[in-house]
């Protein structure tokens, strides 16, 4: 086998195409076998093809000849016949490349298929009839069809002969591609003798081993027509444009016979015509037009070669040679193939990241194939031609995912004819996510409201964040970050759902102890490395109404009854006392109105309902009672409202004797009920128990010393006599004002002695012992009845301190 290696390698910093290869190998190889060792002729390493997954590409997706990855050789895939792939074209070669991949690129290889000699010389017609007058001079020639041999070059048809060659001979005329092929007549014909012949025309070719071809030729001898036609030119040119309409007249020629009547009469056909052009043309016997009768197609064949012949009745000929050219048109689409490309591609790729490698063809001629392409829809990508019919789709900004996460390039592709033809391909290319986003708020701040006295657990607020990234770059969780509020830290306020954001009360809150607080929320994306971002969230307490108005003035105390002094001289509109109170909410919960509620006379006073001032209302008259309750009761303004009521004791009086006098007639005229008895008799029982302890623990003490100092007397020991000192006496009658009040504590010893003075009351204020003040209160009950039992405890604790206690 003959093969050429020819290897040229051409480097370009911008040019993905690394070299070129050529091979020459003979048609009708066995599938299997070896064209070339491709890694070695193109110096590359065999593991290149397996990590570039090397492979071979042809625009039409048909490829006779496939690539063996793991040895690097190229191999015949199918059998390939030279005469079917090129017909007469030469050289006879495929092109295609080798394509690599990461990174991209690719290598030109051409296979040269040399010619064998496999197809014999073949005559359109096996058997030829000649009519050939016995006139005829010797020397007169016949044209002949020629065989046609599908072979080329030294394979291709080579010489004629004829047997038997005794009456004729071969003659061939013109050069290779326009050679005719004629019978010369070498020796006079006679009719008598002989009327007809029979030869074989043989053609050969020059292949090894040499293969030939016949056809049979029957002579009939004629009586006398000695002149032939004759063309009026040896070649007719002609041009029609491919895909003419049939019935398109070619050319038409012209042949003249100098003889007359049937001998002059001249029929025209068309002869020596290829097997694959039969019936593409047509002549009209009569009057030598030729016309079209098939499709022309310029991509397939750019010229025809016709012989037409001229025969008269005589059956002497002529022949002319006809050329036909077909003249391109503009009526193929330049063919866009995607040799490689990538589906996905990263957001943040380099500008001038190869994408595609697509390669055009056009088949059409000169500006007709000439292509131009360029890429439609965004101009974040750029087609870049490398070489002749081979481009790039690249890179040419930086890409956002979340601007556009799909982008569909459309590559145009035109040719320059008139009207010019495109073709297009759209590419469908995924962004594939990068983590360059971090969430964001829907807020640069929030605010959130709760009632206090919520239940633990209660949801409060939802923080929302959103990521523009996709897929698991966009997953937010949400995290509440470290911080204190009021030195406690802040989780054991709040807690925040990590999924949903989800601000929930983790306690409850009491308005009255906070009433604010802030917290800081931190959303995270689940990139690698995780982006995040923060938000501040105040919560705010909202008031409950929880709490009851307090009376800060007056007092009311469980010991002693407080009245205001009103005299009888005063005028409408006196001030009589005001009622202090205060509500520990807020806002309307905090707003306090004053009503009188119950009053022995409502004529008298008044209160007022914003500012808790008590006032009469008219003039202070003798027969007005001396005791005046009123019970006022204070109200806020919640939902629903609260309130606390207060007592105020009024005497209308102008001096102080007249209204003790009349409060300890008003204590004292009380009836006792049930319990103020029960204290009483308890009280009784306990200082009865009390005293007879003391007397029982007296008389044994006396006892003890008595028989202690008999002991003392009867033993030797010298007697010192002891006399005990005597308790002073404090059952005097006191001389302070009876409008004070004062506690004594009393003792042997006159220095430990103590009595405490109380404040002396203003004259609006009366104090008195408040044995009976309120029935149906029995805290100021209780209160009256220890105070008595006090009384008189301390009573007869005085008589036991007069007790006089001697010693022996």
């Amino acid at each position: 086998m003959k093969r050429r290696v020819v290897l040229i390698v051409t480097l370009f910093s911008f040019c993905p195409v690394l070299g070129q290869v050529s091979y020459s190998i003979p048609e009708e190889m066995a599938p299997g076998s070896v064209v070339g060792n491709v890694a070695q002729d193109l110096g590359l390493d065999i593991k290149r093809f397996e990590s570039g997954k090397a492979r071979v590409f042809t625009g039409d997706g048909t490829a006779c000849i496939e690539l063996n990855r793991e040895r690097g050789v190229l191999l015949m895939k199918d059998r390939i016949d030279r005469e079917m792939l090129c017909r007469q074209v030469t050289p006879c070669a495929l092109h295609f490349q080798i394509l690599l991949e990461n990174p991209m690129e690719f290598y030109r290889v051409t296979v040269e298929i040399l010619d064998v000699n496999d197809n014999p010389p073949v005559f359109m017609n096996s058997n030829v009839n000649f009519n050939i007058s016995e006139s005829a001079l010797v020397g007169t020639s016949f044209t002949l069809d020629t065989a046609t041999d599908l072979d080329v070059g030294d394979n291709s048809l080579k010489s004629y002969f004829i047997k038997p060659s005794d009456t004729f001979s071969i003659k061939m005329n013109g050069d290779e591609d326009t050679r005719n092929v004629e019978m010369v007549l070498n020796a006079p014909l006679d009719r008598e003798k002989t009327d007809h012949l029979s030869l074989v025309l043989t053609a050969v070719d020059g292949g090894e081993p040499q293969m030939s071809g016949t056809m049979q030729i029957r002579v009939t001898v004629l009586d006398v027509n000695d002149n032939a036609p004759v063309f009026s030119q040896p070649v007719y040119k002609a041009a029609i444009k491919e895909n003419a309409p049939l019935g398109t007249l070619v050319v038409k020629v012209t042949a003249t016979d100098a003889d007359h009547g049937s001998n002059g009469e001249i029929i025209y056909s068309i002869t020596n015509v290829a097997k694959e052009i039969r019936g593409l043309f047509v002549i009209n016997r009569e009057s030598g037009e030729v016309t079209l009768n098939g499709k022309t197609d310029y991509e397939i064949s750019k010229q025809y070669q016709i012989n037409v012949r001229a025969s008269d009745h005589g059956g002497l000929t002529g022949s002319c040679k006809l050329i036909v050219d077909v003249l391109d048109l503009n009526d193929n689409r330049p063919n866009i193939y995607i040799m490689t490309k990538s589906n996905v591609i990263s957001e943040d790729a380099k500008p001038n990241t190869a994408v595609s490698m697509i390669k055009v063809e056009d088949v059409d001629s000169a500006e007709n194939g000439r292509v131009n392409c360029f890429s439609e829809n965004d101009d974040r990508f750029i087609l870049k031609s490398k070489t002749a019919n081979f481009y790039t789709l690249e890179t040419d900004n930086e890409l956002d995912r979340e601007l556009t996460s799909e982008y569909n390039i459309t590559i145009t592709c035109s040719d320059e004819g008139v009207p010019s033809l495109s073709s297009s391909v759209t590419l469908t290319l995924h962004i594939s996510d990068v983590n360059d986003n971090a969430p964001v708020f829907d807020r640069s701040s929030y605010e959130a409201y709760i009632v206090e006295n919520n239940s633990p657990g209660l949801s409060i607020f939802t923080v929302k964040a959103t990521d523009a990234d996709w897929n698991q770059n966009a997953r937010v969780s949400y995290i509440l970050e470290d911080s204190s509020v009021n030195g406690v830290p802040v989780s054991s306020y709040v807690s925040v759902s990590a999924d949903s954001g989800v601000i929930h009360a983790v306690r409850s809150f009491d308005y009255e102890q906070i009433k604010d607080f802030q917290l800081c929320v931190k959303a995270q994306d689940g990139g690698s490395p995780p982006l995040s971002s923060n938000v501040t969230v105040k919560i705010l307490v909202q008031d409950q109404n929880d709490n009851a108005p307090q009376v800060l003035y007056p007092v009311q105390t469980g010991g002693s009854l407080v009245a205001e002094m009103v005299p009888r001289s005063a005028d409408v509109g006196y001030l009589v006392t005001k009622v202090v109170a205060v509500d520990v909410d807020s806002g309307q919960n905090a707003w306090l109105s004053y009503k009188l509620q119950k009053a022995a006379d409502r004529a008298l006073f008044e209160v007022g309902s914003q500012n808790g001032e008590i006032r009469t209302i008219r003039q202070v008259t003798d027969k007005d009672a001396v005791k005046q309750r009123l019970t006022v009761i204070v109200e806020d303004n919640g939902q629903p409202s609260r309130s606390a009521t207060v007592i105020v004791n009024v005497a209308v009086a102008d001096s102080f004797p007249e209204v003790l006098s009349e409060f300890t007639d008003f204590t004292h005229d009380k009836e006792y009920n049930d319990n103020l008895t029960f204290y009483l008799v308890l009280a009784l029982a306990v200082v009865s128990f009390l005293f007879i302890t003391c007397v029982v623990v007296i008389i044994s003490v006396k006892i003890y010393r008595w028989r202690q100092s008999r002991i003392l007397y009867h033993s030797n020991l010298p007697v010192i006599p002891y006399y005990p000192p005597r308790y002073s006496d404090t059952l005097g009658t006191g001389t302070l004002p009876h409008v004070y009040n004062y506690d004594t504590c009393r003792t042997t010893d006159s220095r430990k002695s103590d009595i405490k003075y109380m404040q002396p009351m203003s004259q609006s204020l009366v104090s008195v012992d408040d044995v009976g003040a309120d029935s149906a209160q029995n805290g100021h009950q209780r209160s009256a009845n220890s105070t008595l039992v006090r009384n008189y405890f301390h009573s007869n604790l005085a008589h036991l301190t007069n007790i006089q206690i001697d010693s022996y």
